[in-house]
């Protein structure tokens, strides 16, 4: 390849590269991606004269081959990193309202319960269910790049997730808003037992998912002790306060 030819299809690649970064699909940066192969292959010492298929070196099909992987690696990050954080960070969605309920409760009704000597601190809550939230919910976003999105197969697993997360939401306005601790009890019994489902399928399909529930079904463990203390010890907390 002659130094001419060398700067028109450094020319040529800088621009196909700039057009990419404008096309949101990855059919227009494919059809894009083709075009600039054509044009690096016909590209001569005199313009765009045309040639031969034979004519390429190996030089235009390395352009070529990065050309292609920048389109595909560019549409990849765009298309991945919008479910990562959504499947993320909607756990956090029922814990943000939760929070609005115990925040006033936890000051007044929480504080004339009888509790083991054993809780954790108040201030604990929020950062574990913090880290408990991101952690699932970044398992879920694993389980479902590992199924293909929400196809058949993702039903079950998915589908126990969402029920685990539904339980999760529901336990603090019974508890907390509701001041039924026997109900909430039997909810989180209820609730363990769906995390633990949800593990048991989401085992075979994403090793690294599971491990990242296993905090989680340990501290569901503990708060579900807890919960059984706060209903023995007071056996009618509505007649009381």
């Amino acid at each position: 390849m002659t130094e001419s030819r060398r700067r028109s299809s450094s020319r040529c690649t800088s621009s196909i590269k700039t057009c990419l970064g404008y096309c949101r699909t990855i059919q227009l940066r494919l059809l894009l991606t083709c075009l600039a192969m054509i044009a690096i292959r016909d590209e001569t010492d005199e313009g765009c004269e045309q040639q031969s298929t034979l004519d390429a070196t190996p030089s235009d099909l390395a352009v070529g081959v990065v050309v292609v992987f920048d389109a595909y690696s560019s549409v990849c990050i765009e298309r991945m990193w919008i479910p990562m954080l959504s499947l993320t960070a909607l756990p956090h969605v029922g814990g943000i309202f939760g929070g609005l309920i115990t925040r006033k409760e936890v000051k007044t009704w929480y504080t004339r319960l009888n509790k083991p000597s054993w809780r954790p601190p108040n201030a604990a809550f929020p950062v574990a269910w913090t880290t408990l939230y991101t952690g699932m919910g970044y398992g879920s976003y694993l389980v479902w790049k590992e199924l293909g999105g929400f196809t058949q197969d993702a039903l079950l697993p998915l589908g126990l997730y969402g029920m685990q997360l539904a339980l999760n939401w529901a336990w603090t306005p019974i508890f907390f808003g509701a001041h039924n601790i026997k109900l909430a009890m039997i909810e989180i019994v209820m609730l363990t037992g769906t995390v633990a489902a949800t593990m048991v399928s989401w085992y075979p399909i994403s090793r690294t998912a599971t491990l990242l529930m296993v905090p989680y079904l340990a501290w569901l463990c503990l708060a579900t002790s807890l919960n059984y203390c706060i209903w023995r010890d007071n056996p009618d907390p509505k007649k009381d306060y």
